[in-house]
C-alpha cells in the first residue's frame, strides 16, 4: 500500500534520529546534534499521527475480512456499521499526516530581525507602532524568548517613527514570518478632540537574523558616518559621536544606531541589522514568487496593504489573509497571539499541500 510504505519510511527514519542521538560523538558535536534534534523534534507529530493511522488502518482491515468471511449477519452488522465510521476518521488522519510531514523552512529555527515602522496617520500610527512593539514583548516574554532593542526613532508623544529590535529563541522566526505586513487600527486617537475614530497604518517586517557567516560583508563596500545622537525633537541627548549610520554602498541599504553610548555597540547593532537586510534580500532574489508575496504583504505603510485590522470600538482583531476574526482584542494586545500564528500556520501548510499537489498532477500529465 502506497501510503503505509511511506510512512513505514517516516517511522525509521525517526527510529534512526533516535539512534543517531544516542550515539557519544554525535552528542560531542553541537552543531550536528541540534540539526539532528531538531528533525527529530520536527517528525514527532507526525509520527503520533502515523501510528494512531496503523492502529486504524488494522482495525478497519479486521472490520472488512469480517464482512467478507463471517457467517453471523450480526456480526457482520457490526462490523460494517463500524467501517462507516472508522474510514472517514482514517481519511482525515491521513489528510492531517500530509500537512505535517511538509518540509519545514530552514530559516524557521533562526532568531529574528523584528522592524516596525509607522505609516500613514502621523502621530496616531507612531503611538500604535508602539502598541504593537509592546504586544509583540509580551508574546515574546510568553515564549520565553529574549528581546532586545536595536534601534529606534522615537516621537514626543511617546510613539516610534521606526523601532527594531531582535527576538531570539526556539522557532523565533517560524512563528513569527507571518507577522509582515500592513497592519491597520480603527480607534480615537488621544490627538483627536472630536471624538471621531480614525484609521491607521504600520508596518511590520520581520526578516531572519543573519550570522556572519550566511553574509559576507566586505568592509570596502561600508560607508560609515558618527555623529551625536539625538532625541524627541531633535535635541541632543548624547555629548560624544556615538550614533552610527553604517551605508552599504553596492546596495545602498541604510542602517542607523543610536541607543547605545558606545560608538563600538552602536556599530554592531547596526551591521546586525544590516545582515539581516541583506540575507532577506538574497531570499528575494532566489525566489521570486515569494518576494512578489512578501512587497505586496509589507508594501509602503499605506491603509489599502492590511494585513490584520485592530477595531478598538468593536474590540475586535481581525486577520484578513485568513478570514479570522478574535473578538479579544485586549487579549491580543496584551501579547495573546498564539491561536492567530497557529491558525496562520496552518494556512500556510495548506497552501504548500496544494501547491505540491497542482505540481505533482503537472508532472503526471
Amino acid at each position: 500500500m502506497e501510503y503505509a510504505e511511506r510512512y513505514r519510511t517516516v517511522l525509521r527514519r525517526f527510529e534512526q534520529l533516535s539512534e543517531e542521538l544516542a550515539r557519544p560523538e554525535n552528542i560531542r558535536n553541537r552543531n550536528l546534534y541540534r540539526t539532528l534534534a531538531r528533525e527529530r523534534r520536527d517528525l514527532e507529530p507526525a509520527v503520533d499521527a502515523i501510528n494512531e493511522w496503523f492502529a486504524l488502518d488494522a482495525r478497519i482491515r479486521d472490520d472488512r475480512a469480517v464482512v467478507e468471511s463471517s457467517g453471523d449477519p450480526e456480526l457482520t452488522e457490526l462490523a460494517r456499521g463500524e467501517l462507516e465510521e472508522l474510514e472517514p476518521q482514517l481519511e482525515e488522519i491521513g489528510e492531517r499526516i500530509k500537512l505535517l510531514l511538509i518540509p519545514s523552512d530552514p530559516d524557521d529555527s533562526r532568531n529574528t530581525v523584528f522592524e516596525i515602522r509607522a505609516g500613514t496617520g502621523g502621530e496616531e500610527a507612531a503611538l500604535f507602532a508602539a502598541d504593537l512593539a509592546r504586544m509583540y514583548r509580551l508574546f515574546a516574554e510568553r515564549q520565553g524568548w529574549k528581546v532586545e532593542q536595536l534601534g529606534a526613532n522615537t516621537t514626543e508623544k511617546g510613539g516610534y517613527k521606526e523601532i527594531i529590535f531582535l527576538i531570539s529563541g526556539e522557532d523565533a522566526f517560524g512563528k513569527l514570518k507571518f507577522e509582515s505586513g500592513v497592519h491597520r487600527v480603527q480607534r480615537v486617537p488621544v490627538t483627536e478632540s472630536g471624538g471621531r475614530i480614525h484609521t491607521s497604518a504600520v508596518s511590520v517586517a520581520v526578516l531572519p537574523e543573519a550570522e556572519e557567516v550566511d553574509v559576507d560583508i566586505d568592509q570596502k563596500d561600508l560607508k560609515i558616518d558618527v555623529y551625536r545622537s539625538s532625541g524627541p525633537g531633535g535635541q541632543s541627548v548624547n555629548t560624544t559621536d556615538s550614533a552610527v549610520r553604517v551605508t552599504h554602498l553596492p546596495t545602498g541599504l541604510v542602517v542607523t544606531c543610536q541607543d547605545e553610548k558606545s560608538q563600538h555597540k552602536n556599530k554592531a547593532k547596526a551591521l546586525k541589522v544590516l545582515r539581516a537586510r541583506l540575507l532577506e534580500k538574497a531570499r528575494r532574489e532566489q525566489e521570486d514568487e515569494i518576494a512578489a508575496a512578501r512587497r505586496s504583504m509589507v508594501g509602503s505603510g499605506d491603509r489599502s496593504a492590511k494585513i490584520r485590522t485592530y477595531n478598538f470600538p468593536q474590540g475586535r482583531v481581525t486577520d484578513h489573509r485568513i478570514g479570522l476574526t478574535v473578538h479579544d482584542l485586549g487579549g491580543v494586545l496584551d501579547g495573546d497571539l498564539g491561536g492567530i500564528i497557529e491558525e496562520l500556520a496552518v494556512a500556510h501548510r495548506e497552501e504548500l499541500l496544494a501547491e505540491q499537489t497542482r505540481g505533482s498532477g503537472a508532472g503526471k500529465e
